[in-house]
């Protein structure tokens, strides 16, 4: 390895980092290339920084346009690798038959019975990225109309529009099904008129006798006007719970038993959240669903390809009122490698109190990720890149964690933070030093940590997290990051002295890098664990200014999410 070797590297990457960041090369950044690309020179970091500094300050001063044209008539292949970039980028794969629509209009309809969860948000950004693909519309239709088993919960319907707006959906038209059971009354009474559904007042057990066995039940050959009359008494509370339904007529020997003259509307006995004890009668999952897309005019049905049955089920509907049937995209199911989707096992959970709310940090819903500090950007990300494919997937940490790291790395701040803190005084300081410690490596101009050692007769005490001080042995040396080299004289309690301040000293003889507060000068903090166990400490005394919502980095801990400031929490992201 030469200097001009370095000076070539610098150079090259030095003005590929320059065109990036418009005009400004970053010096971080810059010899974590070199040292990526030439390993070699790792064994002379003083002399790498200094030459890089020197070539960084002379063609940060070269206009932008010398910038460009210097990177493209020398290494061409930057730029290409660029545009290769660009052109990988994954999208959406067109939709089928747009043509058949005059408009392209998805709907995702949740049932507000728990919170959205990154398996909901697979539907959501499918069905999103070709609303604005198409510059179609986007539609929310709540399906609430299930009280008896699956019981809307009240705070789910602003929820799940919070975590709509959170992953930045644009919403077109909003629907909820409580408020249309007119609407599926009026369609039930004209298909009992065309002589597609009726009446079914059979005990349970006996029409599933009967449909096993490819039979007809004796309500199905009734005549309109009974049904009409059955139907009546539905509604006025003559039959309860149990005791009638209404049923659309299918093949009665077709092969799979489930779509056999299928359940429409059933008598409910529970109450609604929204609507009271003003309705018994509720339509189920088929009809309500049926109907709604078609007045609703949507074109493509994004759903899980279990739905595949309901399908089937729905074409029923579609044959007997003339309609046309939307188009339809399986998608597969999609899991989490930790973290709870199940809302069943949440609502359980939450009962049980194993859980403290719908954000604990163990669940895989938006809101417990949301406070983690996983970006809507991220699963945005992620779902494109998995793509509307009929195949289920399980999604690890570490692809979630990887894409989310890319996209808050730049924003993220850099702070200590000692966990289970330890007293290190260190001896023979012979000086104040003030230290300046960049917020972030890449981005000197967002400033700096800055702290004042001043010793106390040659003695100053640090914090330094408990971790740390158990590695620690007599007689080993420990570099005190961006400050000095400590060499421990005991551990017990834990003293060191002052050994030397260059870096490069603990560096070749593999010393560890440790971060550090003053004692005394950190605020009391908190970080919450994936585990929903706690962290405590201490963090920079500069934390105290922070926003809650803002991503930083504790060094050498990993991504957090400022959660509150006084007293200062923050949830653990990854590292």
């Amino acid at each position: 390895m030469s200097s001009d070797d370095i000076r070539e590297a610098a150079m090259k990457f030095g003005i590929q980092n320059a065109v990036r960041f418009e005009g400004k090369a970053q010096m971080g950044s810059v010899i974590g290339k070199i040292m990526g690309e030439f390993p070699s020179f790792r064994r002379n970091p003083d002399e790498v920084s200094k030459i890089v500094y020197e070539i960084l300050k002379e063609i940060n001063s070269w206009p932008l346009d010398r910038l460009r044209n210097t990177l493209e008539e020398r290494w061409p292949e930057l730029l290409e690798q660029k545009k290769r970039k660009i052109e990988e980028k994954k999208g959406m794969p067109p939709l089928a038959n747009v043509e058949r629509f005059k408009e392209i209009r998805t709907r995702f309809a949740p049932n507000p019975d728990g919170p959205l969860h990154l398996g909901s948000a697979e539907p959501i950004i499918f069905c999103d990225e070709y609303a604005k693909m198409y510059e179609g519309k986007f539609i929310l239709r709540f399906e609430d109309t299930s009280p008896d088993v699956k019981a809307p919960i009240p705070e789910m319907y602003d929820r799940i529009l919070e975590d709509l707006e959170w992953l930045g959906v644009k919403i077109d038209e909003i629907y909820v099904q409580s408020e249309r059971l007119q609407i599926y009354y009026d369609c039930a009474v004209n298909l009992m008129k065309k002589g597609a559904a009726y009446v079914c007042t059979c005990t349970q057990s006996s029409f599933r006798k009967r449909y096993m066995s490819k039979e007809a039940c004796p309500c199905r050959n009734q005549s309109i006007e009974e049904n009409l009359k059955k139907w009546g008494h539905m509604l006025d509370g003559t039959f309860s719970k149990g005791e009638a339904v209404v049923r659309i007529k299918t093949d009665i020997k077709h092969p799979n038993p489930a779509i056999r003259d299928w359940p429409a509307i059933r008598i409910a006995s529970g109450t609604h959240p929204r609507t009271g004890s003003e309705y018994k009668v509720w339509p189920l999952y088929n009809f309500s669903c049926s109907i709604d897309d078609h007045m609703m005019e949507i074109s493509h049905i994004i759903r899980g390809k279990e739905h595949e049955v309901n399908t089937t089920r729905q074409k029923y509907i579609y044959k007997y009122m003339g309609w046309e049937y939307p188009e339809i995209i399986n998608v597969g199911r999609l899991g989490l490698e930790v973290g709870i989707l199940s809302k069943s096992k949440i609502r359980e959970g939450l009962k049980e109190g194993l859980y403290q709310s719908w954000d604990d940090p163990r669940l895989g819903t938006l809101t417990a990720l949301r406070r983690r500090g996983i970006q809507p950007e991220t699963i945005r990300e992620l779902m494109i890149e998995i793509g509307p494919k009929p195949i289920n997937a399980t999604l690890s940490w570490d692809k979630v964690a990887s894409i989310n790291r890319k996209n808050i790395d730049k924003t993220a701040n850099r702070h200590f933070f000692v966990g289970n803190a330890v007293t290190l005084e260190v001896t023979e300081i012979d000086r104040t030093y003030s230290p300046r410690l960049p917020l972030h490596p890449d981005y000197p101009e967002k400033g700096s940590r800055d702290y004042d050692i001043i010793p106390n007769n040659g003695d100053v005490r640090f914090s330094i997290s408990g971790d740390d001080a158990a590695n620690l042995s007599s007689s080993s040396l420990v570099r005190l990051m961006g400050l000095f080299n400590v060499q421990i004289l005991t551990t017990s309690p834990l003293l060191g002295k002052i050994h030397s301040v260059e870096y490069q000293q603990a560096r070749e003889i593999g010393a560890p890098f440790i971060h550090w507060l003053p004692e005394n000068e950190g605020i009391e903090a908190k970080v919450i664990m994936p585990d929903a166990s706690s962290m405590e400490g201490f963090a920079g005394p500069e934390c105290a200014k922070l926003r809650i919502g803002e991503m930083i980095q504790f060094e050498r801990v990993g991504f957090v999410r400022v959660d509150n400031i006084a007293p200062f929490v923050a949830y653990f992201a990854h590292r």
